[in-house]
């Protein structure tokens, strides 16, 4: 059976808890973090990629697996995996992904106008990213 991760018209909000009041481009480093590969690839190319797209290049890249390779796709989606409710951008560093019709992904950062929008619009559905600590 195979899972997937993506959603359709909805957004997911900053967490509650999200030390970011603005959206903050995660670091880049040589050996690239979960974070800054999510940003790179929905910055660079919004609405291009599903959440499965970016969660399986992102595994790809670190894996040195060919992001086109079909068997490894079907292996890695095979299992449950984490949403980008988990991603780090959500929980850290200030960004709402915004997932349209079609289930392809976009990203606002907290402080803009877009996300204000997306916030309040009645018309998609609305989650928001997890929290990275329990409540007490």
């Amino acid at each position: 059976m195979a899972h997937t991760t993506n959603y359709t018209s909805t957004f997911i909000e900053v967490s509650e808890d999200c030390p970011a009041e603005y959206g903050v481009e995660p670091p880049i480093a040589e050996n690239l973090s979960i974070a800054a590969l999510h940003y790179r690839l929905l910055s660079e190319e919004p609405y291009t990629r599903t959440s499965d797209d970016v969660l399986f290049e992102t595994h790809a890249l670190r894996k040195g697996i060919d992001p086109s390779d079909v068997d490894a796709r079907a292996e890695f989606f095979s299992k449950g995996q984490a949403c980008l409710r988990a991603s780090p951008l959500g929980k850290r560093y200030g960004w709402g992904t915004h997932h349209d019709e079609h289930g392809r992904v976009a990203l606002f950062p907290r402080d803009s106008a877009e996300y204000a929008a997306l916030a309040a619009d009645p018309a998609i559905a609305h989650t928001r990213a997890m929290r990275s600590s329990r409540r007490r």
